[in-house]
């Protein structure tokens, strides 16, 4: 399991709520009705990013902070 880093582009997110039906140990909605990255650890690798996948908005990034490789959205060459 890699030491992931997950973020949420609030701009981006439209409160689908897909990503807590993914990963509903790593996010939850805060006061606004944004996503937000409570507990990290909270699910494994791939259901985060499942839970960044299925995200409509693409407002999830998912970094491996040991390699600095962003895994979700696959960067553009």
């Amino acid at each position: 399991m890699a030491k992931l880093k997950i973020t949420v582009n609030k701009a981006k997110c439209i409160s689908s709520e897909d990503c807590i039906s993914a990963a509903p140990g790593v996010f939850q909605l805060d006061g606004d009705g944004k996503s937000e990255v409570y507990n990290p650890t909270g699910g494994s690798d791939s259901a985060i990013i499942a839970a960044a996948r299925v995200c409509p908005a693409k407002a999830i990034t998912v970094v491996d902070e040991e390699t600095g490789t962003q895994i979700f959205p696959t960067p553009k060459k």
